[in-house]
């Protein structure tokens, strides 16, 4: 789809998630914000639910929408077109946007950070009947590289040039992926999700399924050229029926705002996030990973919003910063 193609379903997308309910409950004080999450069937998108509905119960005069979307790339584009005023995004797209590389060569994005949510991981999931147990094994095969304009698409073909591979590409959502694994119209899928994911476990549970693991050289040069990411290794067990380990890289999923954001906002919204935690766990189960203590790891370079940086500092989140 051309950049054209994407604005007008942006904008379509935001007309229908933005109802004229939610409006007329507003009084002339409200401050309606929107927040760019990610597909159905992906994590994204029921966390940032959860997250906005917290805000709304918990910050006076503030209403806060969500809006699903393709995830990390695409939100980056809403929010530097401003049509959004907060994102969920992974910070190794973050940083790839904030420097003007890459899918963002020459722009300029204004992009400030408010604070992590959960560590994102990055997994490639096969059909065990596929015969795919490394990423080198991947060539040829009908692969979903994740919905388009996500941090997954991007992370799928950065790593399969970087292993000189080719495969055949669907662009899918992550419920859709899930679904293609279940019926076997695809192979394999990329998925950066939380550990274990929905969509996921419940294809595991169904089809017998493998998580392919990064190794060698391969998985040193992949480290090597994002400095964002992180080597873990999978606990067997933690999809039902995938009982062999492997080695992931994660990142973080994080939430981004422009500069302009309102400083007392950005506080209340930082200062919500974290002491509410707890509740917002009890609506989307991720929520548990929520933590002050990893609040500011992997920032990079990317500016904290000084609203965020003020609850930091009351609360000496940012001694020791990574």
């Amino acid at each position: 789809m051309t950049r054209a193609g994407r604005m007008i379903a942006r904008r379509v997308a935001a007309l229908l998630a933005a109802p004229a309910l939610l409006l007329a409950a507003c009084g002339d004080d409200t401050e309606i914000l929107t927040m760019a999450t990610g597909s159905t069937g992906g994590t994204y998108f029921p966390l940032g639910g959860a997250i906005a509905g917290v805000w709304n119960d918990h910050i006076p005069d503030v209403r806060v929408s969500t809006q699903s979307s393709g995830a990390s790339d695409e939100n980056l584009a809403l929010l530097h077109d401003e049509e959004v005023e907060l994102i969920m995004a992974v910070n190794g797209r973050a940083a790839v946007a904030r420097e003007g590389t890459g899918a963002f060569e020459g722009e300029d994005h204004d992009i400030t950070f408010i604070g992590n949510v959960y560590q994102e991981v990055n997994q490639i999931v096969a059909r065990a009947d596929a015969g795919i147990e490394t990423v080198e094994d991947l060539d040829g095969m009908r692969v979903a590289l994740g919905p388009p304009g996500s941090g997954t698409e991007a992370f799928a073909r950065d790593l399969l040039d970087r292993a000189g591979i080719e495969v055949e590409e669907f662009q899918d959502t992550f419920g859709e992926a899930a679904d293609r694994l279940r019926d076997g119209s695809i192979d394999a899928a990329f998925a950066i999700l939380a550990l274990p994911a929905g969509s996921l476990e419940e294809v595991a549970t169904a089809v017998d399924l493998n998580l392919v693991s990064l190794e060698g050289e391969l998985l040193e040069q992949t480290l090597s050229d994002d400095p964002t990411l992180t080597e873990i290794e999978y606990e067997p067990g933690t999809y039902s029926n995938i009982t062999e380990p492997a080695t992931l890289v994660t990142n973080w999923a994080t939430l981004y705002a422009r500069s302009d954001l309102d400083e007392d906002l950005a506080y209340e919204l930082t200062r919500v996030l974290y002491e509410e935690s707890s509740e917002i766990a009890e609506a989307q189960a991720t929520g548990n990973q929520i933590d002050i203590e990893s609040a500011v790891l992997g920032r990079g370079d990317i500016p904290l919003h000084p609203g965020a940086e003020r609850y930091y500092e009351e609360n000496n989140a940012l001694d020791g910063e990574g």
